[in-house]
């Protein structure tokens, strides 16, 4: 999830790092297509905070996640890393996600020889950007430099992208035997500790109100 902020990425990038526009394959805003989301897809529900699914011929299956060393180009320490769980010729590169109006928010790499902490091959990396630190994949800045292969999307107003790359794209399963579908969702909305508290409180006393209003 990015912010309107200075000190977001869109200033430690600067201009010359979002790269030119003959090296990306660009999109504008993005929606789901009919197909997108149907039955015989294998279908990747994946979040920022640690929540993954891969949903194929098998049925839904928990995708574990751990913060790892990234090996892609300059790739940070300590990120949030999904296992993919063994994806049969997983194409290497980087989907840049762009928060309409203000640029780049999230970068979701494929790193096909990276070994994941459930011992499979081919990993996810999320890297989400901040302030504040709401999320495991926020990360001060993201990766120092990026893989050749790479497109950019526009997530949709629900901050999600679903993504379904063909042959050469960052992210196609070769041997998958179906499509890969990437439903990522970028912007999630986790109450703050203090917020959750001020909830409670005021249902309590609301209850409070009503016994008494009862008893009277």
């Amino acid at each position: 999830m990015i912010r309107t902020q200075l000190t977001g990425w869109a200033a430690v990038l600067g201009a010359g790092l979002l790269l030119s526009a003959s090296s990306i394959a660009t999109a504008g805003p993005y929606t789901a297509s009919p197909g997108d989301l149907v039955a015989g897809n294998i279908v990747n529900t994946i979040d920022e905070n640690g929540h993954a699914t891969l949903n194929g011929f098998l049925g839904p299956q928990p995708e574990p996640f751990a913060l790892q060393n990234d090996p892609g180009p300059g790739g940070l320490a300590n990120v949030l890393t999904y296992s993919l769980l063994n994806p049969p010729g997983l194409t290497a590169g980087d989907l840049l996600i762009n928060e309409p109006g203000d640029g780049l928010g999230d970068v979701v790499r494929f790193n096909p020889g990276e070994r994941c902490t459930d011992g499979s091959l081919g990993c996810l990396v999320f890297y989400s950007a901040t302030p504040p630190f709401d999320s495991l994949a926020d990360t001060l800045a993201p990766p120092g430099s990026f893989y050749a292969n790479r497109i950019t999307l526009a997530e949709n107003a629900a901050g999600q992208v679903i993504y379904t790359p063909v042959a050469g794209q960052p992210g196609f399963v070769a041997g998958a035997g179906a499509p890969v579908v990437y439903d990522l969702i970028s912007d999630v909305q986790v109450p703050e500790p203090a917020s959750l508290a001020l909830l409670a409180t005021g249902l309590l006393g609301f209850g409070f109100l009503r016994r008494r209003r009862k008893e009277m």
